[in-house]
C-alpha cells in the first residue's frame, strides 16, 4: 500500500473544539497531512492562533467562534465554510466540558451542560455537515469519544454518559450514512495530558492511581491521538466505519 493513501491532499476538514488539546493537536496534524482545516471554539482569540499555525503550514484555514449547542451558530460556521472552501470532507467532533461530581449530586443544570455540550453539538455537527456530505456523496465524520463511555469513571458520570452516546451516535450515524459514502468512527482515548484533565493528572494521588490502571504506564499524549485520526480521515481507512477505536495505553484490557 502506497504511503499516499494516508495524505489528506486536497481534502477539506473542520475540526470543532480546536483552540487547544487533542482538537488542536488534529488540527495541526491535517494541515501536516495536506488538508485545508477550518477551526472553531467558544472563543475567536482562542482559536485564531491555531488557524494560523495551519497558514504557516501551508495551508488555508477559518477561525470561526461558536456555541455548539445551538443549531444557528453551527450553520453560520458551516455557511463561511462552504463559502471559503466550496465542499466538506472530514468533520471532527471534539467539544466537551466535564464538571467533577457524584451524578447524585449534581445539579440539573450541570447535567443539561455537559449532555448538551458532549452529545447534543456532536448530533447537530453531524446533521448540517452530513446533509452537504450526502449531497458530494462521499465524507468522514470523526466523532471524539472517550473510555470513560465505556467505563464508569469516578466523578465523571455524566461525562461518560455523554460519551456512551458519542459512541452509539457513532453507530447509528454509520449505519445511516453508509449507503450514502459517509463513513463515521469514533476515536476513544484514555486520559490525555491536558489541560481538560489537569485536575485529575495534576493531583499527586489521582495520578498514581489512573497510571496504575494503565499497562503501558503512562499517560497519553496529544500527537498519539493524531496519528489514528489521520488514519480514519484517508483513504486508507475507506472500509472502516462504525468503529470505535480505543487509544487508552491498555487500561480497558
Amino acid at each position: 500500500m502506497s504511503i499516499e493513501r494516508f495524505a489528506l491532499t486536497g481534502k477539506i476538514a473542520i475540526v470543532a473544539g480546536a483552540s487547544r488539546g487533542i482538537g488542536k493537536a488534529i488540527a495541526i496534524g491535517f494541515a501536516e497531512a495536506g488538508a485545508d482545516v477550518a477551526v472553531c471554539s467558544r472563543k475567536i482569540e482562542n482559536v485564531q492562533p491555531v488557524a494560523e499555525e495551519i497558514e504557516k503550514l501551508g495551508r488555508r484555514s477559518l477561525a470561526f467562534a461558536a456555541e455548539v449547542t445551538q443549531r444557528e451558530e453551527i450553520e453560520r460556521f458551516v455557511m463561511d465554510v462552504m463559502a471559503k472552501f466550496g465542499r466538506i470532507d472530514i468533520l471532527v467532533n471534539n467539544v466537551a466540558r466535564s464538571i467533577m461530581s457524584p451524578v447524585m449530586n449534581l445539579r440539573e443544570d450541570g447535567w443539561d451542560k455537559i449532555i448538551n455540550t458532549n452529545l447534543k453539538s456532536y448530533f447537530l455537527f453531524a446533521q448540517v455537515v452530513g446533509q452537504i456530505m450526502m449531497g458530494q456523496g462521499s465524507g468522514v465524520i470523526i466523532n471524539i469519544s472517550s473510555v470513560a463511555g465505556q467505563k464508569a469513571a469516578p466523578l465523571l458520570g455524566a461525562y461518560s454518559v455523554s460519551k456512551a452516546g458519542v459512541d452509539m451516535l457513532t453507530k447509528v450515524l454509520a449505519k445511516e450514512l453508509g449507503g450514502v459514502g459517509i463513513r463515521v468512527n469514533a476515536i476513544s482515548p484514555g486520559m490525555v495530558e491536558t489541560k481538560f484533565s489537569e485536575a485529575i493528572w495534576s493531583n499527586p494521588e489521582m495520578h498514581v492511581e489512573v497510571v496504575r490502571g494503565i499497562p503501558i504506564g503512562r499517560l497519553a499524549r496529544t500527537d498519539e491521538i493524531v496519528g489514528i485520526a489521520i488514519f480514519l480521515a484517508s483513504n486508507a481507512a475507506s472500509y472502516v466505519t462504525g468503529a470505535i477505536i480505543n487509544v487508552d495505553g491498555g487500561s480497558l484490557t
